[in-house]
This record gives structure tokens, sequence and C-alpha cells, in this order.
């Protein structure tokens, strides 16, 4: 069985370049790098946040739903929260607490 390695989409490189300008102690939405990068395919930036390779050295951690809530995490939910918390971004009910204050707009 010969395993398949699909190549890296361009859309998938300006997703990982954006995750790398969030700060630390920021949080954005999968909706602003949707946005950024002109398109309204969502769910898409979630597969590709989702997917990154380079976890956590590209923040995709720091990736967070509109309403301030999680979303998602190939590690686990409880290690998005500790190394949010270990940044400086406090999670009360799975949810970024002061979301608007800790928003990071590109």
């Amino acid at each position: 069985m010969t395993l398949k390695i699909e190549p890296m989409t361009s859309t998938a490189q300006k997703v990982y370049d954006l995750l790398k300008k969030i700060p630390e102690g920021k949080v954005t939405t999968y909706k602003a790098i949707a946005e950024k990068i002109g398109t309204k395919g969502y769910r898409a930036i979630g597969q590709i946040v989702g997917a990154n390779p380079n976890a956590p050295q590209v923040p995709c951690h720091r990736v967070v739903r509109t309403d301030g809530g999680l979303g998602g995490y190939a590690f686990g939910i409880d290690k998005k929260i500790a190394i949010l918390a270990k940044e400086g971004v406090k999670v009360i009910d799975g949810k970024v607490a002061d979301f608007t204050k800790k928003f990071y707009k590109f």
C-alpha cells in the first residue's frame, strides 16, 4: 500500500501564515481568518486549522468560534484550555472570558 501525501494547498498555506500572526494572549475566529483570505468557507477554514501539521508551533489553539466558544482541538479541549491559560487567555464555561478584549482582528 502506498501512502499518498497531498501537497499543501495555497489556501491552507494562507491560513497557516495567518495563524502565525495571532499574538500570544489573543484569539481570533475561523470567520475572521476566512474573511481575511476572501472566502465564506468558514467550515473549510475550520478543517484546515484542525489539520494543522505544526501545532502548537503554528498556534491553531488561538482560533475559536465567533461566540467565543472553543471549538475543537486535535489534542483535546483540556489541552487547548491549558495552553490558552498559559498565554493569559482565561476560559470560563467553555468560552473565552473577555472575548472582545482578547479578539485579534487581522
